[in-house]
């Protein structure tokens, strides 16, 4: 499993200084940086195997199979079985596959798919927990745990965190100290949380523009500053944390001004590339991402593929961030050093932790060439 695979070798040496590794399944805190855009998919759409097999060779890299909100309950005992039939299938072709999660309705919905799946479970690396909290954890992480005991297989946990006893102020901090000490007990298992920003927003019955970051929903970004602060901690007793779903793909008319400047396209002959990003809502996603990243978050939940590559375009590493990083890993003597850039000072142990994401992600997502940005990644990816 390797990022940007999908590009050729000579656009990739261009691009790269030090192009992604491969990842192996069993390193977990690589595997859950390598998330990136994960992509999720109704379990009742058609060609299901084929739609997988062909979002990984277009350089998905994780997908979920969604039998919760995107089935209508009196089609969930076909979503179960068009799933079970999906994966059965994958299993039997050679080609690189993403890595694949289903997200159950409840904890019920773990041991018949595993027994379902059979031999094919292999082709699973784990389950998508809704609705996650301090009462309903416990079952789900359980049942996980049964599940992949009986079958020989290890199976990952990604938690949405979404419930109103999150949301809701006086009840948050007790409901996060009890999810955080679950999910410590179960800490082998735990790939990633995910935010579900849709459900927090629809306890206030409000959905956010897309002229909008979820940043700017003030009672959902309070929730997300919890939920960092809880479990995003760099003091090892941290889970990556990856950000909430972008909901908007499609041109409209705008109220406000683009989120996204002008100069960086101009820079790289890319004004019209620049215009086509704004016309499908990604500027907007852009800044999230960036301000995602400003708050402790890695990776995102997509609805869309068209937002795949701008993920993982701004998860590479640029060649600014890797000398810093670089140059604070150096020594653990601590005091100050000018960056090699000459733009900013580098405090050698206060950075430390932000170093070591920085070369974790440089593993995973690459580092690009020295004046190489976002919008060479970008526009490489898109016109692929």
């Amino acid at each position: 499993m390797r990022h940007f695979r999908q590009l050729d070798a000579d656009t990739s040496r261009r691009l790269f200084l030090h192009p992604p590794h491969e990842i192996a399944p069993d390193d977990r805190p690589r595997t859950a940086m390598a998330l990136g855009a994960t992509l999720y998919l109704p379990a009742t759409r058609p060609a299901l195997a084929d739609t997988i097999e062909r979002r990984a060779a277009e350089g998905v890299v994780s997908m979920v199979v969604d039998l919760e909100d995107a089935v209508a309950d009196n089609e969930l005992d076909r979503a179960i079985a068009a799933a079970v039939d999906a994966l059965t299938d994958l299993a039997q072709r050679p080609d690189r596959r993403p890595m694949l999660f289903l997200r159950v309705r409840d904890p019920d919905g773990i041991a018949p798919i595993c027994d379902a799946l059979g031999p094919a479970l292999a082709v699973l690396t784990g389950f998508v927990f809704p609705k996650f909290g301090a009462h309903t954890g416990g079952r789900y992480l359980t049942e996980l745990a049964d599940a992949a005991r009986r079958h020989g297989r290890r199976l990952f946990a990604m938690p949405v965190l979404e419930t109103p006893e999150l949301v809701h102020r006086e009840t948050r901090d007790r409901e996060l100290a009890a999810v955080a000490a679950l999910l410590a007990e179960h800490r082998e298992r735990i790939l990633a949380v995910r935010i579900g920003a849709t459900d927090m927003c629809a306890t206030f019955g409000i959905r956010r523009d897309r002229d909008l970051t979820i940043y700017d929903v003030r009672v959902v970004a309070d929730v997300i500053a919890g939920i960092v602060n809880y479990l995003g901690r760099a003091d090892g007793t941290g889970h990556l944390i990856t950000g909430p779903v972008w909901e908007y793909f499609a041109d409209h008319e705008r109220m406000f001004r683009p989120m996204l400047r002008a100069t960086p396209f101009a820079e790289h002959d890319a004004v019209r590339f620049r215009q086509q990003l704004v016309s499908r809502d990604l500027d907007g996603l852009l800044r999230e991402l960036a301000l995602d990243r400003a708050n402790g978050i890695h990776g995102k939940t997509v609805i869309h593929p068209s937002h795949v590559a701008v993920v993982h375009a701004l998860s590479a590493v640029t060649h600014e961030e890797y000398h810093d990083a670089a140059d604070i890993l150096d020594s653990d003597a601590g005091g100050v050093r000018a960056s090699g850039y000459r733009n900013k000072m580098n405090e050698l142990r206060p950075h430390r932790s932000w170093a070591e994401q920085t070369m974790l992600r440089a593993d995973v997502f690459g580092v690009t060439h020295k004046g190489v940005t976002f919008v060479d990644l970008l526009t490489a990816l898109v016109t692929k």
